[in-house]
């Protein structure tokens, strides 16, 4: 079995700073690499793009950034719409729009679900993020994404498939869009970041008549009489459980602070997390 490209993206490091999207652009703005790609237009195309994401309620909320790009999929739909042979899989996996039998062919991007590939309208080609497979042939170990980066969101790994499933298996990394079948060799870490929501909330207790954060107080998510996750206030009195499916239903959140008498908040699930507000113990 051959050695393939896969790309792993690390969700919970990136801080949108955008060094990706903006290297893209420095690699192929105004540069024809002939069988690889023609000159990216400066405007209108983002092969290598940023999705925002909130969540949660004040003051307990975050925003979390996924980067998106071409696939190179195993299975491209793309690849089944191409004429001519417009679109070749290559041996080491990477996915590669021919910039001259591409030529008219919009199809190829009304194809691409993952909204990946862009329409130049002024050379009439479709056009795509190519893995950077100009610099790989060349010498290379990274694409630029990863080269670029600062916070270590990108890993790129030429291994073998079963190599790269193991992988994924023991790191829980997902794809976009599993569902199509389309085997996607862009792999996404802390995905839930982007799919699941949190209950988080801040618990309070009286000392001495004053009102204070209550730190290391046990909290307790149960759904239907059976626990699924649990946390401890930190130091502001703050907890946040993680990971639950949007529009999962009723969840009862139990509190004890041990000296004072537990409490206990049921609450129901839609689409977005839920901030139970400020919990007074005792």
């Amino acid at each position: 079995m051959s050695n393939k490209w896969n790309l792993i993206v690390d969700i919970a490091q990136c801080d949108n700073c955008r060094n990706c999207f903006l290297a893209t652009k420095d690699e192929h703005i105004g540069n024809d690499f002939p069988g690889y790609a023609a000159p990216q237009p400066e405007k209108t195309h983002s092969w290598v793009d940023i999705v925002r994401h909130e969540r949660g309620q004040y003051p307990i909320a975050e925003a979390h950034f996924m980067p998106v790009m071409c696939n190179h999929c195993d299975d491209a739909p793309c690849m089944k719409v191409a004429k001519n042979g417009a679109i070749t899989k290559r041996d080491d996996g990477i996915v590669v729009i021919d910039p001259v039998k591409s030529k008219g062919q919009k199809e190829i991007v009304e194809a691409c679900p993952y909204g990946a590939v862009y329409w130049n309208e002024e050379r009439q080609i479709p056009q795509a993020w190519i893995f950077d497979a100009h610099l790989l042939d060349n010498g290379w170990s990274v694409p630029r994404v990863e080269q670029s980066c600062p916070t270590g969101v990108f890993r790129a790994l030429k291994i073998e498939d079963g190599e790269m499933q193991r992988i994924a298996a023991q790191e829980e990394l997902q794809v976009l869009k599993p569902e199509l079948g389309s085997k996607p060799r862009v792999y996404y870490k802390n995905m839930h970041l982007m799919t699941t929501c949190f209950v988080s909330g801040t618990v309070a207790t009286d000392v001495n008549g004053v009102e204070e954060c209550a730190a290391g107080a046990d909290v307790v998510l149960a759904r239907n009489g059976t626990e699924i996750g649990r946390a401890k206030t930190d130091t502001f009195g703050e907890f946040k459980i993680d990971r639950l499916a949007p529009r999962s239903g009723s969840y009862q959140v139990q509190i004890d602070l041990g000296s004072k008498p537990a409490q206990t908040l049921t609450f129901d699930l839609a689409d977005t997390s839920v901030y139970l507000g400020v919990v007074k113990l005792g």
